[in-house]
């Protein structure tokens, strides 16, 4: 951290710190830490070094905060910050409401991180090359016979093209990549029947009629803004367990007539049942990056089946009219959340086979299929130990590693392809037997996005 670019004068010594002022130095800001020192050290709780080289200055360990690791705290201090922490203040807020329902979507999978990248990485690693041979070719014969054969459906409404032109000259966030998905996405469910054609909204009953829409996985919610800007959407529900900047909110409340609820919440423990505002609406599920797992539980959070009566009674019935999910991310899934495990146990796909799988998903999205090792790199950048380093010798390669070079690039990203094609079937036949007409759809040329799966479903009320 903060050293000097190579092949660069050698810089200059920091100056002393000002009196009361911890010794760490900020290269990049060119100064000393602001904050004033431990009296026991020459630093403050934040820089202080991990072995007592302070003359006197005992060992005072630095360890992750239990309630949110993205931090740490001095380990004496562990238990007095953790009864003030102030996430852990947000998180006993969020329990308290009526919608929080731990686990309620989670396919009674635990929940937490899961299965690592790392960890899927050691299980290819632990096969011989015979059971990596033997794996591939159950892959593709699972893919032979089961997976569906998706159609290209790269759709743009009138609609939404005469607001991509105009939207070019706002002075707002805009990147042609993802307007061009967010544009095919709804362009999809117009096709689908689950928008009005064409755009056009009746003054009165067409807006009156409209649905609500809840999108989930919304980050800055503009899948949505262009939903209320071209088809008169006007109740929506942005669901995201992160804090984004440039969000698309101000503008959407600007919007006359639009009602904005956004919930700050894991999909996991969203129980739609319990939002008042939702109560008796009929609605669309959407979603434009939904990562691994999240496409599991959205599924399950529009269609649990815990869902009962008393919950109705007390909340009063949400009425799902669709779905329109774009699938991501397939090398994050889980066997625990995943949606249709009997799907993939019919085709003797276990639960290491599953991750193992997922693994090799990241195949399909490498950047350079042209490189003999590249598609050996899309893992966990973290991992040091990665195959395909140019650099190691023979010896230091293992079998599988020499095993999957021998695999030509482009084959390796078919493999890839086949792996995220026989997951999302899995995902499109569990909705189908929910009773929804459901496909599966290839939404924008690869070249655009290589994560191009749509799931689209409506609910029986709308088929026909």
């Amino acid at each position: 951290m903060g050293r000097a670019p190579a092949k660069r004068k050698p810089s200059s010594p920091p100056p002393p710190p000002p009196p009361g002022r911890c010794h760490f130095w900020l290269p990049n800001k060119r100064r000393h830490c602001a904050n004033t020192p431990l009296p026991t050290s020459q630093y403050c709780g934040n820089h202080l070094p991990d072995s007592a080289s302070d003359a006197g200055a005992p060992f005072r360990r630095l360890v992750p905060c239990p309630v949110d690791p993205s931090h740490t705290v001095l380990e004496e201090n562990l238990e007095a910050h953790v009864g003030k922490c102030p996430l852990k203040k947000q998180a006993a807020a969020l329990a308290a409401q009526p919608f929080y329902s731990k686990g309620i979507n989670s396919g009674g999978g635990e929940g937490g991180g899961g299965v690592t990248s790392a960890a899927k990485r050691a299980l290819v690693h632990k096969l011989t090359k015979d059971e990596l041979r033997a794996l591939i070719e159950k892959i593709k014969l699972a893919h032979a016979s089961a997976a569906m054969a998706m159609r290209d459906s790269f759709l743009v409404t009138d609609a939404c093209d005469n607001w991509m032109r105009n939207q070019v000259d706002r002075k707002v966030p805009y990147q042609e990549k993802h307007v061009t998905q967010q544009a095919s996405i709804i362009g999809n469910m117009e096709a689908f029947g689950l928008l009005q054609k064409g755009g056009e909204v009746a003054e009165e009953n067409g807006v009156k009629n409209a649905p609500a829409v809840v999108e989930f996985g919304a980050g800055r919610g503009y899948l949505t803004q262009m939903l209320a800007d071209c088809y008169g959407i006007r109740n929506v529900f942005l669901v995201e367990r992160r804090s984004y900047k440039l969000k698309a909110d101000r503008s959407l409340r600007q919007n006359e007539g639009v009602t904005l609820k956004r919930l700050r919440i894991d999909i996991e423990d969203l129980n739609l049942q319990g939002i008042e505002a939702l109560s008796g609406l009929h609605y669309l599920a959407i979603g434009k990056h939904l990562c691994g797992p999240a496409t599991d539980m959205t599924m399950m959070c529009c269609l649990h089946e815990r869902y009962n009566q008393a919950h109705e009674k007390e909340y009063g019935k949400s009425n799902l009219c669709g779905l329109a999910l774009a699938t991501c991310c397939h090398h994050l899934c889980q066997w625990n959340h995943y949606a249709n495990k009997t799907f993939l146990s019919g085709l003797g796909i276990t639960e290491e086979d599953f991750h193992t799988m997922t693994w090799f998903s990241s195949w399909a999205v490498d950047g350079d299929h042209s490189s003999p090792d590249s598609s050996l790199e899309v893992e966990d950048s973290s991992v040091e130990d990665r195959c395909g380093k140019a650099e190691k010798s023979d010896v230091e390669v293992s079998g599988i590693d020499r095993l999957i070079r021998s695999i030509p690039a482009g084959e390796r990203a078919a493999l890839g392809f086949m792996c995220k094609d026989i997951i999302d079937t899995g995902r499109l036949l569990w909705l189908r037997e929910k009773g929804l007409d459901a496909d599966l759809v290839s939404y924008v040329p690869s070249n655009i996005s290589p994560e191009n799966h749509l799931l689209i479903a409506k609910c029986a009320s709308l088929s026909g």
